[in-house]
């Protein structure tokens, strides 16, 4: 597992207005950090194989390249003072070898960890965190072994790649079991981790940014996912202020043990019985945090540039709670329809150039005093009924 021993290197001491700022990743994370970045003064490179990309869109130029392509990187690297990244299925053996031509302030080492679920999990534990139980399965055979110790139901995750649902298959049965055994045979098994199931509540998140030495953290908040896609956020979560300083105090551990510079992102689960588990970590600004930009003092996109800038980071305060709710492809349309009839929306298009069901297209975060009912009126207007 990394060691997190060189990150360091890559920070500067105080980014001036004016400096360029580097995005690979140029969907609409990248997009929301551009703009932020140029409240601050900033000019924006962007490197993403699209071209017109949601974040060039915002941006002063673009390198119209695959995230993996060394040439591009290294032209991206030599237009830039500091190097950033929007998604974390980036080639950390690419940025390294352009670190002797820019800053990369929160280094790769951050980027290999939040990869790789067993150097991440790993990473958790060691720093006194819980996790699901889990156990590396890299065959069948050890499979068999992990189900015999954790039980069913469980989870099967690959070790890289996969998101919102993508790369896991749920295991409850011995039919399940035996399916995918079918699926397997003559087939190389993907190295991956294996995850009991755990008795929770709901869904949660807390985001963290750093300058490398100092950490703040935002409110924790409350998530419902809709097939495996996060629907709505709550913000902030209803619990008890001793759960929500739990949540904060593992936050600081974790941003403390990266030397954070940036945002990141802890998923949690909520367990029936009072406790609080890290499920993933994501290291950049996260689509539960996409209230910060109407509900607090400083959003969390603010607190990525200011982070990996050098500067320094006043706490965030919570202005309003709020409800957040993302705007799929099969959104759009009665989104869009009904925007007149409701003053209260604040709209986010992400400028994304076709319209696909399931598609992270935008997000609309309604400002409020009774989460629960702003959360009901939502759902009441019709336009997520396809989620059921």
């Amino acid at each position: 597992m990394p060691s997190l021993s060189e990150e360091t290197k890559g920070r500067i001491d105080h980014l001036e207005p004016g400096s360029v700022i580097g995005i690979v990743g140029g969907g609409q994370l990248g997009r929301m950090m551009a703009l932020s970045a140029r409240y601050h003064g900033f000019r924006i490179g962007v490197l993403d194989p699209t071209p017109d990309a949601p974040a060039a869109q915002v941006a002063d130029f673009q390198e119209t390249a695959d995230y993996d392509d060394l040439d591009a990187i290294k032209r991206l690297a030599d237009r830039s003072d500091v190097l950033t990244y929007e998604f974390e299925n980036v080639d950390a053996d690419a940025l390294d070898q352009v670190r002797d031509r820019v800053a990369i302030p929160q280094g790769t080492d951050l980027l290999r960890v939040t990869q790789d679920r067993v150097h991440e999990k790993t990473f958790i534990n060691r720093h006194g965190i819980d996790t699901a139980p889990w156990k590396q399965v890299d065959g069948l055979e050890q499979l068999d072994s992990a189900l015999k110790e954790l039980g069913m139901p469980a989870v099967l995750k690959t070790r890289t790649g996969g998101y919102d649902g993508h790369g896991q298959a749920v295991l409850r049965t011995k039919e399940d079991l035996q399916a995918l055994q079918a699926r397997m045979k003559g087939r190389d098994f993907p190295p991956s981790v294996l995850e009991g199931f755990v008795d929770f509540a709901f869904e949660a998140s807390i985001l963290v940014s750093g300058n490398g030495k100092d950490y703040v953290t935002f409110p924790m908040v409350r998530n419902e996912h809709r097939h495996n896609i996060l629907h709505m956020t709550l913000a902030p979560a209803q619990v008890e202020p001793e759960m929500a300083d739990r949540a904060r105090d593992m936050a600081l551990t974790l941003a403390d043990g990266f030397k954070l510079a940036g945002t990141l992102a802890l998923e949690l689960f909520v367990m029936s019985d009072g406790g609080l588990v890290v499920n993933e970590l994501a290291p950049r600004p996260h689509n539960s945090g996409h209230y910060t930009i109407e509900a607090c003092s400083m959003d969390q996109f603010d607190a990525h540039v200011r982070g990996i800038a050098g500067w320094p980071l006043p706490n965030p305060r919570l202005l309003s709670p709020a409800v957040m709710v993302n705007v799929l492809g099969q959104h759009v349309a009665p989104v869009r329809r009904l925007l007149g009839e409701h003053p209260e929306w604040y709209l986010h298009d992400y400028g994304k150039a076709e319209v696909r069901t399931d598609r992270k297209m935008g997000h609309l975060t309604v400002l409020t005093d009774d989460l629960e009912q702003t959360a009901k009126d939502l759902e009441a207007t019709g336009c997520w009924s396809d989620l059921g």
